[in-house]
């Protein structure tokens, strides 16, 4: 086993540290493979090419018969480039991506063969849809599923194959993939926003969304990696002591990026760049072997995909420096886990940020309606942001020292809170000429100027306001980000109309614009206050506090869920139009069962792992002290019990963690199957989430003992020292 854990550190570190590439500027490199605007422009007809721009920034449809011309300059493209297939890449509920590859080829009578790719091969394909999931929304006969191009994100090449961004949607119609959703909920939040924009300059005629993602992720060594069947089959280790040296020192962060982590680096990012993907930050994160790494600001649809598309490139790249990307948000006990921040905001068609104050009261009232706005949202919504983060890894992460907690609160600073206090005050209804100019001059004007000192960041909060944008904390670093940007814009979009008609019908009413929107916003500000917390996020004084202000606070993925079938949510989604009561349902039903899933994947692992290996090992060293003290016995006669006293105190406390785990994998075992046989998929989330997942820190408690004690040379399993110091 020695052997084995330390192959690929002696092999690898000057091989790897060989491959570092002095590479040409990344601006020379970015979209070379993606049929960006310039290549379109290049190879599509003036027509086409309108339609497509249209479809992006106007969201218009694409008549049928720009597809072939479409199809055949994508095709040209890709030819030239060597590409010989393409594929619809979409993004099911797997929580993956998925792609099936076609050939362009194609024989002909004459017994010759042609390149061909038709414009309804680009609109459309008909991939099965039996193997995903559906949550119940087709029949064994309604097998099924249909890809659609998604012309609002950008056809790109990775090797020989050309990827179509496209949704995925079921035989009967209803959507299967977190792209649909995405889109309409970034459809209804432009409407709603572009209407209250209007408020503040009437030539804004479109808002987007946009989203900067931070992707936190672990890297370990290949060879290491295929050494943990746990990590192997659960993403996570099931059992590992912790190191004497972990990240007490904080010595990792920021720190200096390893030689070999920086060749893998620096080929993530040429390939990144090639892509589209705009990567401009990399650095150490806080845990031994965790990284982090982030993009520009991108409308949020292309963002998504570009966020899975990196995933998947990680994966990729990281095979080739014989390492391996950990996604998990808790691949390590004992250390920081990863999350993914979502940086949300919404911008104008006009380059305005309606999240950023501007240079006199005006834009500063615009920032303030969508700052409030948003808040209001959250304050009304925002359990739909926890279930959307919801899910087994996350569960290990939530309410850590690196994440936030459960409870959904909103930081906004200090600064801010003084400026919504001195909002509060407006009187109701008209304003008096002094009432306008202090309000205009000394509190909103003012928002510039405080902004700027606003530099404080509380690491604690879920939802936090961070100078021109919120970010969305408590993300896990495995997940989709469509589905939290789905929801924040869903609940924004209906603020946003709901707020609309409050201040229309206080203008139609006798007041002006400006006192409408003063009056609204106050009310607002009162009956949101019970979310907007500054302090600590992690103490046990806030659990209580939030109790008491009507918070919930919910630690476990089931409970969590429980929540999206709540009438209230599901309204929202149909008012919006982004997903129906069936989807709904469908979706929560997905995600119990993937959550079950995966407690029980980990109970079968873990149980395999603790008779298999764990009990193996710790009685074969038990029996090298038995034989030490047998030998003993001999050489000694009765003196040998005062020598052999420790050692047969250490046989003891090995046959107490053995029978410990013992016991513990028998109940597991038999935990595990009640759980599996239950079929509703709420009570079975429940019974695995309280009954089976318990019983995994006994397990590992026992066998984290025994690896103290016993001869590293009989221990079967890689150790946390080996494993999370890359060299």
């Amino acid at each position: 086993m020695s052997t084995l854990r330390f192959k690929a550190l002696e092999k690898t570190v000057n091989k790897q540290a060989e491959k570092i590439v002095i590479g040409e500027k990344l601006s020379t490199l970015f979209n070379q493979n993606v049929f960006s605007h310039d290549t379109m422009r290049e190879y599509l007809p003036k027509p086409a090419f309108k339609a497509i721009i249209s479809a992006k920034e106007k969201g218009t449809k694409i008549p049928r018969e720009f597809a072939d011309q479409v199809a055949s300059a994508m095709k040209d493209w890709a030819i030239s480039k060597g590409v010989t297939h393409f594929t619809h890449w979409f993004q099911p509920l797997t929580g993956t991506t998925a792609e099936k590859h076609d050939s362009f080829f194609r024989p002909t009578e004459d017994g010759r063969a042609i390149d061909v790719f038709e414009g309804s091969a680009l609109v459309q394909q008909e991939p099965d849809a039996s193997s995903f999931p559906n949550g119940g929304i087709r029949n064994t006969f309604e097998a099924r599923g249909y890809t659609a191009w998604d012309p609002t994100s950008t056809a790109f090449i990775i090797g020989t194959t050309l990827f179509i961004p496209s949704v995925f949607i079921s035989y009967t119609g209803e959507t299967l993939d977190y792209k649909v959703p995405l889109l309409r909920a970034l459809q209804v939040v432009d409407d709603a926003a572009t209407e209250v924009a209007k408020y503040f300059d009437k030539n804004v005629t479109k808002v987007q969304s946009t989203l900067g993602w931070e992707q936190e992720y672990f890297l370990v060594d290949l060879n290491l990696y295929n050494s943990r069947p746990d990590l192997q089959m659960t993403g996570r280790t099931l059992v590992g002591h912790s190191p004497a040296k972990g990240q007490q020192l904080d010595d990792h962060y920021f720190g200096a990026i390893p030689m070999r982590v920086m060749a893998y680096m620096q080929d993530l990012e040429i390939e990144s760049m090639k892509l589209g993907i705009p990567i401009t930050t990399r650095h150490n994160e806080v845990a031994p072997n965790q990284f982090e790494c982030a993009p520009m600001f991108e409308e949020a649809n292309q963002a998504v995909d570009h966020n899975s598309l990196l995933m998947d490139l990680m994966g990729r790249i990281a095979k080739k420096h014989d390492f391996k990307v950990l996604m998990h948000e808790k691949p390590f006990a004992g250390v920081n886990g990863s999350g993914k921040h979502n940086n949300w905001s919404l911008s104008t068609d006009t380059g305005e940020n309606l999240l950023s104050p501007g240079k006199n009261p005006k834009k500063n009232l615009q920032f303030l309606t969508f700052f409030v706005n948003t808040i209001k949202a959250v304050s009304e919504y925002g359990d739909m942001l926890r279930s959307a983060i919801a899910e087994a890894g996350n569960d290990h992460r939530l309410g850590a020292n690196e994440a936030p907690p459960a409870i959904i609160s909103i930081f906004i600073g200090s600064q801010l809170t003084s400026v919504l206090d001195e909002l509060e005050k407006v009187t109701e209804g008209k304003l008096s000429p002094e009432e306008k100019t202090e309000l205009k001059l000394n509190v909103v004007g003012k928002i510039p100027e405080i902004l700027l000192d606003n530099t404080d960041r509380n690491r604690t909060s879920p939802f936090a306001f961070t100078g021109n944008k919120f970010e969305i904390r408590a993300v896990g670093s495995s997940a989709n980000c469509a589905e939290p940007m789905t929801v924040i814009n869903t609940i924004v979009a209906q603020q946003l109309r709901d707020f609309k008609k409050e201040v229309d019908a206080l203008i139609e009413g006798g007041l002006s614009k400006d006192e409408a929107i003063f009056n609204i916003l106050r009310e607002y500000v009162k009956s949101s206050r019970h979310i907007l917390f500054e302090g600590d996020g992690y103490s046990d004084n806030w659990v209580k506090e939030a109790e008491g202000r009507g918070l919930t606070n919910y630690k476990t993925t089931p409970e969590a869920l429980k929540l999206e079938l709540t009438p209230k949510y599901i309204e929202i989604y149909e008012k919006t139009g982004v997903l129906s009561a069936r989807e709904v349902e469908a979706r929560n039903e997905i995600k119990l069962e993937k959550y079950s899933t995966k407690i029980s994947i980990e109970a079968n692992v873990l149980v395999d792992l603790a008779l298999s290996q764990i009990i193996p090992a710790a009685v074969n060293y038990q029996n090298v002290l038995v034989k030490n003290v047998k030998g003993l016995k001999d050489i000694f006669g009765d003196d040998f019990k005062d020598l052999a006293k420790d050692q047969m105190e250490l046989i003891k406390t090995i046959s107490t963690h053995i029978n410990a785990i013992k016991s513990a994998t028998d109940k597991l075992a038999k935990e595990a199957k009640k759980a599996k046989e239950i079929t509703d998929h709420q009570k079975q989330a429940e019974a695995f989430g309280k009954k089976v997942k318990p019983l995994f820190d006994e397990i590992r408690y026992n066998s984290d003992e025994l690896e103290e004690l016993i001869d590293n040379n009989l221990w079967p399993l890689t150790k946390y020292r080996e494993m999370l110091f890359t060299r």
